[in-house]
């Protein structure tokens, strides 16, 4: 997509808010891999979809610096309750800080350690998951929630298309790759859910639990 597309859709989408945009200028400063964060349309995107799909309990697997997760957080109803997961506790001042910031931080739950491990140990049942951490482990992590994601619940995926890596021969040999593609193929195939891979960014796969 040519920079001037992407100015064209984001002019003409929700505007992102301030507060998101100070994170993401942040995020970029202040981190390695500034362009992990979901950023503007994504970050709508993410919010609206809370909205539409109206979850009371969400689970995130991957905070990085919070961007996602105040997006979605964004979206909650009354009463509604996101808990993200950061394995990486290097990251774990700058995004605190952000997410107690934020005008959601009372329906935001940050914890730091491995989602594989702990999310099951909260004894909740998920209404949505979004999957956004080691792409070594996306398939682990699916089955994780699964276990703990209600009948007609919705999984989002991301970084699904890996830089287009998944389709190029060259990135065979990378973990994270064989990662993507792992998963991508066990999606494709798994009767339980429904499924649809968005071109949007670095690929975004819908899951509908059946």
């Amino acid at each position: 997509m040519s920079d001037e597309l992407e100015d064209y859709i984001l002019s003409h989408s929700e505007a992102e808010p301030e507060y998101l945009y100070r994170l993401w200028r942040a995020t970029n400063v202040y981190t390695i891999h500034g362009r992990m964060a979901s950023g503007h349309l994504q970050g709508r995107l993410l919010k609206m979809l809370v909205e539409m799909l109206q979850p009371q309990t969400i689970l995130e697997v991957g905070t990085f610096s919070g961007y996602s997760a105040i997006s979605m957080a964004e979206g909650l109803s009354e009463g509604g309750r996101l808990y993200t997961f950061e394995i990486n506790d290097e990251m774990e001042d700058f995004t605190r800080g952000w997410i107690e910031g934020s005008d959601v931080a009372d329906k935001v739950e940050f914890i730091i350690g491995d989602a594989l491990t702990e999310a099951p140990k909260l004894g909740i049942t998920f209404d949505m998951a979004f999957i956004d951490g080691d792409k070594r482990t996306y398939r682990e992590c699916y089955e994780m929630v699964m276990e703990i994601l209600r009948p007609g619940g919705f999984i989002l995926a991301d970084n699904t298309l890996w830089d287009g890596h998944v389709v190029d021969h060259a990135y065979d040999s990378d973990h994270q790759t064989q990662g993507i593609e792992a998963f991508n193929d066990y999606i494709a195939q798994d009767p339980r859910v429904e499924k649809l891979i968005l071109p949007l960014r670095d690929g975004l796969t819908l899951i509908r639990k059946k």
